[in-house]
Order: structure tokens, then sequence, then C-alpha cells
């Protein structure tokens, strides 16, 4: 554990130092979030958030795999490097988007290639878990379910990426219950330690609060195309690793609670619940309108909030606060299988949904 935090805690610090560096070199080349129709920030604010966080990651990547316990996994040494070298392609085409707004073809293009590049280096999906059985899977499709799933999160972390601190935060939320399950299972189950994961997100968790402290409202700077994909790549990665490290054959139902063979199924799902709804509503929303699904509006979850009367600051910490108990909800219920943890997450969701829609209610109670 006291190499995860110090995994965290490079990626935190180095993330944060670096970031005003990259802020000045986004002002340099005129890499700036100008005011559009969409947009809620009325200034341009400079980007590159996507330049720290890859510093970031770096520096925490290469540290852990020098570390005595963490380094000591060859699987890890192999999958950190794979990650790496990918995200450091994944970032560079954000930054190019940054500075130029390069077409959706091109985008895509870059980030299938990082995809293509981590998977084919063995970070893919090995086995599927459902409810009655584990689907082994083979080649091709270990290849094509990484593949689609590592440019779904990344385009949803994107599309979710609008108000300040928005995305940063739900990533480390999600990124933090993430870790807290791969963590347990490796440490007090005493199965296969699925350290490739557990690293892949406290460094995640150690970027997002690095950033922050740039990012919230009102920002200095944003984390542009460079940083969202960025996340959303090592999210997508970390979920992905865990596969190829844990033994299905000790994923059952009559495993133990911590060990249901639905958990490894709907916690990635839980998770990434925002981004989820936000991408898939967004997709569907624009198909029936007759348009294209890259197309941009101002009907995300985050526009939402903000029509219902929320103000900026209170529409991110409600947005995070929906994130935090679905996510560590799912995690509690799966770990603890019990009435109480059910109990919570139901009056966490009652609150969540108060504190949302309230104001509303009472407006159109005496309209």
């Amino acid at each position: 554990m006291r190499e995860y935090l110090l995994v965290l805690l490079i990626a935190a610090g180095v993330t944060y130092v670096t970031a005003s560096l990259a802020r000045r070199l986004a002002l340099r080349f005129n890499a700036v979030a100008l005011v559009r129709d969409r947009d809620v920030h009325t200034t341009p604010i400079p980007y590159f958030g996507g330049a720290a966080m890859l510093a970031g990651v770096t520096a925490a990547l290469v540290v852990a795999t020098s570390l005595p316990w963490l380094g000591g996994f060859e699987l890890v040494q192999r999958d950190a490097w794979a990650v790496l070298w990918s995200s450091a392609v994944i970032c560079g085409v954000g930054l190019l988007d940054d500075m130029f707004e390069l077409g959706a073809a091109a985008k895509l293009s870059g980030q299938v290639l990082a995809a293509g590049i981590v998977v084919l280096n063995g970070v893919k999906f090995y086995w599927i878990p459902l409810p009655d059985r584990i689907i082994a899977l083979d080649d091709v499709a270990a290849i094509a379910v990484a593949v689609f799933v590592i440019l779904f999160c990344v385009n949803a972390i994107n599309l979710v990426d609008g108000l300040d601190g928005l995305a940063a935060g739900v990533v480390g939320i999600g990124a933090s219950a993430f870790f807290v399950y791969a963590f347990l299972l490796s440490a007090e189950q005493e199965l296969v330690r699925a350290t490739t994961s557990s690293l892949l997100t406290v460094a995640l968790v150690g970027l997002c609060l690095g950033f922050l402290p740039h990012n919230i409202h009102k920002a200095r700077m944003f984390m542009g195309d460079s940083g969202s994909m960025l996340l959303g790549f090592l999210f997508a990665t970390s979920m992905i690793s865990l596969t190829g490290q844990l033994d299905p054959s000790r994923l059952n139902p009559s495993g133990g609670a911590l060990l249901s063979s639905f958990l490894p199924l709907v916690l990635p799902v839980a998770v990434m619940a925002l981004p989820f709804i936000d991408v898939v509503t967004a997709y569907v929303r624009r198909t029936l309108a007759g348009g294209l699904w890259y197309q941009a509006d101002k009907q995300h979850l985050h526009h939402r909030m903000l029509d219902l009367g929320h103000s900026h600051a209170r529409a991110v910490v409600l947005l995070w606060l929906w994130s935090a108990v679905i996510a560590f909800g799912v995690v509690m219920v799966g770990i603890t299988d019990s009435w109480w943890s059910v109990a919570l997450m139901v009056v966490g969701l009652v609150l969540a949904a108060w504190l949302t829609f309230g104001r509303r209610m009472r407006e159109a109670s005496h309209g």
C-alpha cells in the first residue's frame, strides 16, 4: 500500500507542478479554448492540461516499475510500458487537436493507433464474466472488445468534459472506486495480484488530484482533448488489464460476496456511469435528430444541470456526488453483499436526486 501511495503522490505532484509550464506553452502556441455557443466559459482559456498529466503518469509509472514490490512483477512491467507508450500517442493526437482542431476522422485514427499499440502488447480482455459462466475470448474477439472499450471510454470522457473540474473529478472518483475493488481482490483474497489495474487507477487518482487545483471553477486552464482522451484511455486500460491478471476460476457465485461474478461485469459501467449515460444519450439524441454522432450540442448532462438552475460550481459538485454514490455504492454492495449496503446506496441516490431536482420541484409547486 505504501508503494501505491507513493505512486499517487508522484503523479499528483508532477502533474500539479508541470501544469503551470504547460499553461504557458499553450498560450505561446495559441492553444486556447475560444468561446463558442455551446461553451459555458466566457473568456479564452489555455489548453495543454493533458501534457501535464502525461508528465505525471510518466513519472509515476517509471518510478513504480523501479520499486521493489510493484517492479517485481514482469507482467506489470510489460503492461506499464505498453500503456505509457500508447498514452504518449493518444496525448500527442490530443495536443495536435488542441492546437489545430483535427477532424473527427483524424482523431479517431489516432485513438485506434493508440488502442492498437497497447492491445497488441497484451493489454486486452481475456475473458468476460457473466452471471452463470465465464466466457473465454479468442485473440480476435479479445482485441476487438478491448479496442471498442478503449474508444468508448476515450470519447465518453471527452464528452463529459464540459464544466470546470467535472471530468477530472468524475474520473478521479471512478478510479478511486475501481482501485478499492482491484486492491481488495489482490490483497485480501490472496488472488494473483491485479497490480496493473491497481497501479493505473491509483496513478489516475493522482493525475486528477494534481490537475484539479488548476481546473476547478474558475479554471485557469483546461485539460483539452489531450487530457480527456488520456484520462479515458488510462481508465479503459486499467479495467481491461484486470482480466489478464485475475484467475477467472475464482470468480463464481459461490466464491463469496467479494468474488461475485456480477461485480466485474457491473463495476466498469458503474464507475463510468455519468460518461456512459452522456455518450449513449448523445448518440441517440443526435441520431434521432438526423445528425452525426460527433456533432456537438448543448444537451449534455452538465448543460441540463445548468438548465435546472444550478450554478457552475454546484452543478459540478452534484455530478461528483452522483458519480461517488453510484461507483462506491456498487463496490460496497458487491463487497459486503448485505441489505444495509443496498440501503445506504438507495439513501445516497435519493439524496443526490433531491439535491439535483428539489429546487425545480419547489419552484413548480409554487408556480
